[in-house]
């Protein structure tokens, strides 16, 4: 195979391979097992930085978030402050979806600043989201695509770590812990 060939054959798997989705099916044995309608009712709090597409950290942040499910549907009131003082709120809604083709069970989750659903998966100790999240930017907006990976690490914390990108390029990283606080 030529150079030119093989060059093109590798922009193609990589295309391919950037475009599928990220298989949460990979944690279904892990432990502990994430129950969303259990870790997420109550008061959590939240930690955690942003970085920038070369890794270095831009803002830090800390969130209170009052959790809770009725009838079946969870919300989320997450408070969050910027280290400049900014403070943002944002309300998601999960509903659950039944599951997917493998068993894994799905959830569709809506929040004011998201465009469209996102569509999120469960499986042993993990949770995966996607969607499209818009921020205000230079006296407009940007809709960054988000891959949101989350972690039960022990029954009271999540790792989180989430990949922005803008036309299949990554422009940031969030990366945070949420803990369950005594009720």
């Amino acid at each position: 195979m030529g150079s030119k060939a093989a060059g093109f054959a590798l922009a193609c798997g990589l295309m391919i391979t950037g475009c599928t989705s990220p298989d949460v099916g990979r944690h279904a044995g892990s432990t502990p097992a994430l129950q969303l309608e259990q870790f997420f009712d109550g008061p959590l709090t939240a930690h955690g930085v942003v970085k920038n597409w070369r890794g270095d950290v831009i803002r830090t942040f800390n969130a209170d978030i009052k959790a809770y499910w009725r009838e079946g549907v969870g919300t989320l009131e997450e408070d969050f402050v910027f280290d400049d003082g900014e403070a943002q709120r944002r309300v998601w809604t999960l509903t659950p979806d039944g599951h997917d083709a493998s068993g894994h069970q799905r959830y569709i989750g809506t929040a004011g600043d998201v465009v469209g659903d996102s569509q999120a998966r469960l499986a042993g100790n993990a949770l995966f989201m996607e969607y499209v999240l818009r921020i205000p930017y230079n006296q407009s907006t940007l809709d960054l695509t988000i891959d949101d990976r989350m972690y039960l690490v022990s029954p009271s914390v999540i790792v989180n770590e989430s990949t922005m990108k803008k036309f299949g390029l990554t422009v940031g990283r969030i990366l945070l812990v949420i803990e369950r606080r005594p009720q």
